[in-house]
């Protein structure tokens, strides 16, 4: 019954010649009462390591922040930069922990280490490997566009220009997804943002 109101989402990761895009639309809707048109589902979580969740809000919160705090521990014990496979390794054993009293939310984990990396894990902490990913309950229709249309290596406009396509097209037909666009890049170089609206 409470799975019945489980917020919904469009999350999608990209990796691209550079780096990694990760980007969420804004809404937070319970049922059928959007509680917020504002929300971030993208963080920075080390200086070459990114996050993008989908479902509720505290959970994906709570989880970042830990994992954010324990790779900062990570780096200064073994005085190198965290990978992202060991970052997405991070979560995956928090959420499985938590298996009998699950955080709510996927997870897309996104970085560089030599190559760019994407990771996908479920709310029991499955760790999946891919180029391009998509969480939330509008990911069928966002990985309808990606896997259409993707291609290893491609530019970083290119790819930017796939992430909000499969996102605007998922907030065509997902009551609960919609409000703007947060994008996530990170490379080599570390990480930046960006928002986008949508005009009415």
């Amino acid at each position: 019954m409470a799975f019945e109101f489980m917020p919904g989402a469009t999350v999608v990761g990209i990796t691209y010649e550079k780096g990694v895009i990760l980007a969420a639309e804004k809404r937070v809707a319970f049922g059928h009462f959007v509680v917020n048109k504002n929300i971030k589902k993208t963080f920075p979580v080390t200086r070459h390591v990114g996050a993008a969740c989908a479902g509720m809000v505290a959970d994906m919160q709570v989880l970042v922040r830990q994992v954010e705090a324990l790779a900062k521990i990570r780096k200064l014990e073994t005085r190198r930069e965290v990978a992202p496979n060991s970052v997405a390794k991070l979560m995956s054993v928090i959420m499985f922990e938590r298996r009998y009293f699950p955080l709510l939310t996927q997870v897309i984990v996104g970085g560089v280490n030599g190559k760019p990396e994407i990771y996908t894990l479920d709310p029991l902490g499955s760790v999946l490997p891919d180029d391009y990913a998509a969480v939330g309950t509008g990911a069928e229709m966002a990985l309808g566009i990606m896997d259409a249309e993707f291609k290893a290596n491609m530019t970083e406009e290119k790819a930017k220009e796939l992430a909000v396509r499969a996102i605007k097209s998922a907030v065509q037909r997902d009551s609960a997804s919609g409000d703007g666009i947060d994008v996530l890049f990170v490379t080599k170089d570390g990480t930046r943002e960006e928002a986008i609206s949508f005009r009415n």
